[in-house]
């Protein structure tokens, strides 16, 4: 049983049958302090797929399923279909440029997903590429917070980053990541074929990923917070990228 938007599946049952499938999954949300063997099959099958798991109350789960009998039990699965990587790359050619692309690093929150959505559709990126496992996807929250932009900026959903980083790279790709040791982001030339790497909003960029960057940048900070939103960092960096390609 399916919420009447499609963006959740609800029920114990359901949801271990999912699970239990290819079925390409988001997260899955726990009513709090719920216990029971079906509860602990679903906690065990979502850890196994490496899924975000969430503890929330009831009334969370009630306004998801519409007030359906949920069981205590959501998975929140893709309200929109992904793109491939030769999609991001026929779109930047469908516009006449090099690459420009965004790889998120296990970004968790929609709304950070959903601001950099839109920003990149604003500053003209081509695709934007997240991984399957431990990261928000493409939920209606996401498409909310990205006020339409979701409908103009391709998504790839893939199953190893590092592996489609190396990719990338192959295909003459150049990336850049962000981290605290840097160059400075405004001396960032993004010009020619590039990808910008975000990380996640606590732990930052994977060190394997972290890698294949040819470089990374950073954005200096004066103030006694020494941290940006995820997304806020994303826009600065994005745009940028945005004013080195597009020159006054």
């Amino acid at each position: 049983m399916k919420s009447e938007n499609n963006d959740f599946i609800i029920g114990r049952h359901p949801a271990v049958m999912a699970l239990k499938s290819d079925q390409e999954i988001n997260k899955v949300f726990i009513q709090s302090g719920l216990k029971s063997d079906a509860i602990s099959q679903i906690i065990k099958l979502a850890k196994e797929k490496h899924l975000v798991i969430s503890n929330v109350p009831k009334t969370k789960l009630d306004q998801m399923s519409d007030h359906q009998n949920h069981q205590g039990v959501a998975l929140a699965v893709a309200a929109y279909h992904y793109a491939t990587i030769d999609d991001l790359f026929d779109n930047a050619a469908k516009h006449e440029e090099d690459p420009f692309f965004l790889i998120l690093d296990e970004l968790e929150d929609p709304h950070n997903l959903g601001s950099i959505i839109r920003t990149a559709d604003a500053a003209g990126v081509h695709g934007i590429i997240i991984p399957r496992r431990r990261a928000v996807g493409l939920t209606s929250v996401v498409a909310k917070t990205s006020t339409g932009a979701i409908e103009h900026v391709p998504v790839a959903r893939v199953t190893n980053l590092v592996q489609t980083a190396q990719e990338l790279k192959d295909r003459g790709v150049w990336l850049f990541g962000t981290d605290m040791k840097g160059t400075d982001y405004r001396r960032w030339n993004a010009k020619g074929a590039v990808a910008l790497v975000i990380g996640n909003e606590g732990k930052g960029i994977s060190q394997l990923l972290k890698k294949n960057c040819d470089e990374m940048l950073t954005i200096p900070m004066i103030g006694h917070v020494q941290s940006l939103n995820a997304s806020v960092a994303a826009s600065l960096l994005i745009y940028q990228g945005f004013n080195s390609r597009h020159p006054l």
